[in-house]
């Protein structure tokens, strides 16, 4: 099981590393450009792009509560509480950033609108949809987690 876990690990930090990227490379980019385009809206660079830092910021806790939880399988403490703890994290986290991108989603339709560029919606639209199905996942994860530490707790007074 350590080997899996392993690469799991890996996979949990390689999917952090290009959004870390983004923040650094790209996203000051996107609000500068934003900027220059539409220039009476140029003040709602600053405020698009702490919202995107935050997205980027519970992505993290995110990734961090996934290897927390990768390292309480390999202590097999998977049937714990502090597995459910975790698991209820990230559905926390998914459903921060989708809340985050439906509300910049006006934001991001105004750089479409400007740019003649549909995608950019699209992209908004997946990263919600994305971020929902996690949530939907790790709730539906931390409940039967719940209940089987609560059938494990039940065999373990009967026995």
């Amino acid at each position: 099981m350590k080997r899996e876990t392993i690469f799991l690990k890996f996979a949990v930090v390689l999917m952090g590393l290009p959004v870390l990227a983004m923040c650094i490379f790209v996203l000051p980019r996107i609000a500068k450009f934003f900027a220059e385009l539409n220039p009476q809206l140029s003040y709602l660079q600053y405020p698009f792009l702490i919202g995107l830092y935050a997205a980027a910021l519970v992505f993290f806790v995110a990734l961090y509560q996934a290897l927390r939880l990768l390292s309480y399988i390999d202590k097999n403490l998977a049937f714990s509480e502090l597995s459910v703890q975790a698991l209820k994290n990230i559905k926390y986290c998914a459903i921060i950033i989708s809340a985050l991108f439906v509300l910049f989603m006006p934001l991001i339709y105004l750089m479409a609108e400007v740019d003649d560029a549909p995608g950019i919606i699209l992209i908004g639209m997946v990263i919600i949809f994305g971020s929902m199905v996690v949530a939907v996942f790790a709730a539906v994860l931390q409940k039967l987690l719940k209940n089987a530490i609560d059938i494990k707790s039940e065999n373990d007074l009967t026995v």
